[in-house]
Order: C-alpha cells, then structure tokens, then sequence
C-alpha cells in the first residue's frame, strides 16, 4: 500500500508523461495537465515563436532596406529567398484579415491555421521548386457612394500569402524610392497626414487655383507591361518578376466562368496597394518632381492618395499647361483623367475678393478624402483658412445604410442597439473629427436619434407613444457626442516635423 504522498507523487510523474504518448488512465489528471500546465506552456511557446519569427523578417527587412538606401541604382537579383522564407510566409499570414471571404477554393483563415506549420512548409517548397501556381480570383461586387459598382477580387488564401510576403519584400526597398507628397496604402501615413499636408500646402504655399485630379478607372486600365518595366528598375530576380506575372495570367473567376485579365490590377488583392504605388511613382511623382523643378518661379504643391491627387498652383497659364501635359503624360502610359471628376478651380487666399470683382460668386469647392475644402475666412483675424466639411453625399448615404441596420435591428434590446449606434458615430467622429467640422458631427448624431426614435416607435403591433423626453435620456445615454479628434494640421504637422 502507498501512502498519501507517494499516490500524490504518482498523479503528477501520469499526468506529465501523459505529455509523453503514455496512456494515462486517470482522466482527471490528464485534464488537470491540459488545463493548468501545457496550455499555459504552449502558448508561451507559441509567443515566443511569434516574436523570433517577426524579429528574423524585420532583421531581414532591414538588410534589404539598407542596401536599398546606400545605392539607389542597384538592382536586387537575388529576394525570392526572402519570399519563400517560411518566417516571411508566416508574417504575412498572420496579417491578414481573419474574417476576410474565401477565393475560390473556399479556404478560410482558421481552417488553414489548424495544420499552419505543415502548410507554411508545404508552400514554402512549392515556391522553391517553382510549382506554385497562382489561382483565379473570384470576382465580387460593392455599391460606391453614387450607386455604380465597383469590382473587387477575393483571392484564394495562400495567393494572399504569397502576396503579403512579396509586398514586405519589395515595400522595404520602394518605401526608399518613394516621394514625401505619396501618403496611400503606405505604412505610417494615414489619410489625415494627406489631409494634413493638403492643408498645410494650400495655406502656406502661393496656391491661386487648385487641379483636383481623378484618373479614369485607374486599377481597371494599368498596362500591364509598363509595371512589369518599372519593376524591373530595381528588381532583376526573375523569379519574383515571374511571380507577379502569374497573378496576371491567373485571370477572373465571374459567375462560374473564367476569363482573361490582360489589363488592370484586382482591386482589393493583398499586393494591389504596392504595385498601384509603383506604377505611378514612374508614370506621375517623377514626371510631377521634374516638371516642378524646371519653373522655380511658380509656387506649386502636390498630395497623392492612390489614384487621387490634387495640385495646386500659383499662376492660371501655368496650370493650364500643366493639366494638358499631364493628360498626354497619362496617354503615354494608356491612361487617362476623368473628364466629370477632374476640375481646375480658382482656389486661395485671393479667391473670394478676385471672383467678386468679376461677379462670379463665391469660389468653388473640391472633394478630397471624404472632406469638402472650402474658401473660408478665420473669425478671429479674417485671413484665409481651408474650411473642411464632412461630404455630403456620403453622410446621407452613411446614414440611409443606419437607417436600413435599425429596421433589421428593431426588436433587439436597447442596450444592443445602442452600443452598435455608439461603435458607428464613434468611428464617424474619429474620422470627420477636425475643428471645422462641428455642424456636420452634431448632425450626425440628430439624425440617427432621430431614425432610433421612429423605429423604437415602430415596435409592437400598435406604434408605441415613445416620448422625446425618455428619447433624450437614452441618446444622452448610447449616442456620443461630437468630439474633435484632429487638432489644427498647422500644430499637427507642427509636432510631427
């Protein structure tokens, strides 16, 4: 017979080689191992992988951008490597959207995370031997704000894995090559640093007329053959070159049918971003950069998101020419300005007293970025200012897709209802929070008070007698108020530079 300490001394050497492939026949202590002790050490384990696999990519990363650095002309004959590096592969894995929708082969991210290792590695080697074949993207749809649609792809998972890897490689050596006035899809610049310097520019540089520029289906139209070119400006590995040639030919799957993609870049692939950027880098800042420096004697300024961008210059002439150079600049590369979004306004700290001397009203405004810049005045000294309102079209489009949520939501409880209305005028705050735009925040929030309170009102088979009294209550209660969230970009950029 054993005494208490060694029956004890017996439970924990099953429970630990239970670990070991050895049968343990009390089930208690097996559990006891699984819940307190080996969960807590895998996950430490797992942390810790995680951690050494992020520190090896960057360390990588950081030798590519080095040498990216210290010779601007040298062309990178040897990344694949890097690419099928199962470290890099994982990386980009883990970036990814976990909820996103599944191409066509109907993988799903935590289906594939169950046997991630065994699939990294299997990936890896195809990318080695050069069996990888790229799959079809499936084509999907969504409305834009003016009703038309715009076409996106939703990629087969390890096609979004092998782009991810493939954009950390190549972004560490373009991130090098790229200009300041470039903010889309870039790390560490966000849409109000654009913003931000869109303002700055127009305020503090000798702005008369503004070019809002928009190219004409841009991702529908890049040639293809020009982007493989500027590519290989700097790359020189053919196989990665091959790589992105593949996600080409590996054409659109629309309705259970199959076609061609010789022209355009998927709109919403992993590595769109990157080569969009690319592409206009070549075809757009360095033609931009030179052509500003060959007239040293009109002020110009230049902010690029994506495919928008808005110029502004300081004499009409000079913006005249510009604008027609730029349209057979784009022709060269088979695109072209949108004839309806692309506009030369006269835009500026002259532009209200010189349009009232022709009687030609106030100045004409411009979208960029979900704002509307206006020509306005400060109220405390009269100098001109940009005022930034919230678009208009946008709100009201926002707004109906509320107003549609809340008859869907209509007999949930009010607690339910109400986090959901705080979680969306949170992220409408967060975003359209700048110091002009006080009106359309506090509008905002009326209007979905008011769309809550018809459908609270709704409920039941005869309309309830819901009271504006009890309805205040309970929007002082789930509905934040406006809040600024962007300071001034004047001392925004003021402590960033």
């Amino acid at each position: 017979m054993m005494n208490e300490q060694e029956k004890s001394d017996s439970r924990v050497v099953s429970t630990k080689s239970s670990n070991k492939g050895v049968v343990v026949k009390s089930p208690t202590s097996a559990e006891e191992m699984e819940r307190r002790r080996l969960t807590k050490r895998n996950l430490q384990e797992q942390n810790t992988r995680r951690i050494q696999c992020r520190e090896r990519v960057q360390s990588a990363l950081k030798r590519i951008r080095d040498a990216a650095v210290r010779d601007k002309k040298q062309k990178f004959t040897a990344l694949m490597h890097h690419i099928y590096s199962v470290d890099t592969l994982e990386e980009a894995f883990m970036s990814l959207k976990h909820s996103a929708s599944a191409g066509i082969d109907e993988v799903m991210w935590h289906d594939y995370k169950e046997t991630l290792g065994a699939n990294l590695q299997a990936l890896s080697l195809k990318l080695q031997q050069g069996a990888y074949r790229a799959k079809a993207v499936k084509r999907s749809y969504i409305l834009k704000s003016d009703g038309k649609p715009r076409p996106l792809g939703v990629q087969a998972l390890e096609d979004k894995i092998v782009q991810g890897a493939t954009a950390m490689v190549l972004g560490a050596i373009y991130e090098t090559e790229f200009l300041g006035f470039s903010y889309g899809y870039r790390p560490k610049r966000s849409q109000h640093n654009c913003l931000d310097a869109l303002y700055v520019g127009l305020n503090k540089k000798k702005v008369n007329y503004v070019l809002d520029a928009d190219i004409k289906g841009f991702f529908d139209n890049v040639d293809q053959q020009w982007l493989i070119k500027f590519i290989e400006h700097r790359i020189a590995d053919k196989r990665v070159v091959q790589l992105i040639i593949k996600w080409f030919k590996a054409g659109i799957m629309e309705e259970g049918q199959w076609r061609s993609n010789e022209v355009g870049i998927i709109q919403g692939s992993v590595i769109s971003p990157l080569l969009s950027n690319v592409f206009l880098h070549y075809a757009f800042d360095l033609w931009i950069q030179q052509w500003r420096t060959r007239r040293p004697c009109c002020d110009m300024m230049v902010v690029r998101w994506a495919d928008d961008f808005v110029v502004g210059i300081q004499n009409l002439g000079v913006a005249k020419q510009f604008q027609a150079e730029l349209q057979a600049r784009f022709e060269k590369f088979r695109l072209t300005l949108h004839p309806d979004k692309t506009r030369l306004i006269e835009f500026g700290s002259y532009a209200i007293q010189n349009r009232l001397k022709r009687g030609a009203g106030r100045p004409e405004s411009f979208n960029f970025l979900g704002f509307t810049h206006i020509v306005g005045r400060k109220q405390s000294n009269g100098m001109f200012t940009v005022i930034r309102k919230s678009i208009r079209k946008k709100t009201r489009a926002k707004l109906q897709e509320v107003k549609i949520e809340l008859k869907r939501r209509m007999h949930q409880p009010v607690p339910v209802v109400g986090e959901w209305l705080k979680s969306v005028i949170e992220g409408y705050n967060r975003y359209f929070g700048v110091p002009t735009n006080w009106s359309a925040m506090f509008d905002f929030r009326f209007q979905i008070g008011r769309y809550w309170h018809h459908t609270l009102k709704r409920r039941g088979q005869r309309k309830s007698r819901l009271k504006w009294e009890r309805m205040n209550r309970l929007i002082d209660r789930w509905l934040p108020k406006p809040k600024i969230h962007h300071a001034y970009p004047l001392r925004r950029m003021g402590v960033i530079t």
